[in-house]
């Protein structure tokens, strides 16, 4: 493996001006647009979309991904059933409530019950994870965030939930094979190493408008904070209002039709030693009607001891300038230590009672 291209170039500035001439830019938005048709064919100029993905993670740890073969008609399956879930009462809906979910941290939880930085979120939401059976071996020895999922009982939905899940696990490992090429490894690494069998972690969340209360931090549907594994791929709805910290700024980050964004999360920051890096972000929803948005985590098993690529290689901690001044590079652990540790901070209420 090539580790060469991360070990000697570990600085804070971004990745060469070479490169630019293989990004393409949204009219809308200033954050990288890639095409990874290559990639899934094996057809077609795969080094210039290793090189595109290098360069976005170094400029943003954000971009957009195109021509990736979801299925749109899943995609719009997918948010009518969603909008018809989240437009029932209350009560329908604490029908799947993540109290009922135990261990596996699945089903539903109302508006302001998820915390960031120990603030409120507005916004209601789903979690879903691999659909496993009572006689899996992580779910008979009760590890957390493993077993069954909560559906409601709309037609369709589950089946279109899974169906989902499995595109995004396939996009997953795709991209995974093209950021392992983008840092001169095989492209098999991720995978050999970390997500043979990953952490798949799925999530849709309803934010209903705040356009007509003061802006301030309390209206923000989600504050300021970063992802926990490897890789998250998001498909979000037309109103907008997802935000990129850059430095000095946020920018925007519209939806692109039948696009995704992308991001870096904090295992492939430390695994990288801070050559990419997960970036903050923060999401208020701009429009008078509620936003939806389905993230879906492409993470590390739950077993694996995250490790540096190249352990010999400077390491660019940020600490003292992310949200929650934690450093991604002092933590010793499998992934399942780090993002339950990270949860029960979102949930506090609820790891007490099913931990």
């Amino acid at each position: 493996m090539n580790l060469e291209r991360v070990g000697k170039n570990q600085d804070s500035s971004p990745e060469p001006q070479a490169l630019s001439p293989c990004s393409m830019r949204s009219e809308s938005s200033s954050l990288a647009v890639v095409d990874v048709a290559p990639l899934i064919s094996g057809a077609g100029d795969v080094e210039r979309v290793a090189q595109m993905l290098r360069s976005a993670c170094r400029e943003n740890g954000f971009f957009y991904v195109v021509g990736h073969g979801v299925s749109s008609e899943l995609q719009g399956r997918l948010e009518r059933l969603s909008r018809q879930f989240f437009e029932q009462d209350l009560e329908t809906k604490l029908a799947i409530s993540m109290e009922r979910g135990g261990r596996a941290w699945r089903g539903y939880f109302p508006v302001g019950r998820e915390l960031t930085r120990g603030r409120p979120d507005q916004k209601e939401g789903l979690y879903f994870g691999a659909e496993l059976s009572a006689d899996h071996p992580k779910v008979a020895a009760r590890m957390p965030l493993h077993g069954r999922n909560l559906f409601p009982d709309i037609a369709g939905f589950r089946e279109t939930v899974l169906d989902y899940m499995d595109a995004m696990t396939g996009l997953g490992h795709v991209l995974m094979r093209g950021i392992a090429l983008s840092l001169g490894l095989e492209p098999s690494y991720f995978a050999d190493r970390y997500t043979r069998d990953p952490l798949v972690l799925f999530r849709i969340f309803n934010y209903p408008s705040t356009l007509d209360e003061p802006p301030d931090e309390a209206t923000w549907g989600v504050g300021e904070h970063t992802d926990y594994g490897l890789l998250t791929i998001l498909r979000q709805d037309d109103a907008g209002g997802l935000q990129v910290k850059s430095p000095g700024d946020w920018l925007d980050a519209p939806p692109i039709p039948n696009a995704f964004v992308c991001n870096i999360g904090d295992m492939l920051d430390r695994m990288t030693g801070g050559f990419y890096r997960s970036t903050p972000h923060r999401v208020r929803n701009p429009s008078r009607r509620a936003r939806l948005s389905f993230p879906f985590f492409f993470d590390p098993n739950v077993d694996a001891e995250v490790k540096p690529i190249d352990p010999g290689s400077v390491v660019i901690d940020d600490k003292d300038q992310r949200w929650d001044r934690a450093s991604v590079h002092e933590f010793r652990g499998t992934y399942g230590d780090y993002i339950l540790a990270k949860v029960l901070n979102v949930f506090p209420e609820l790891g007490r009672d099913v931990l």
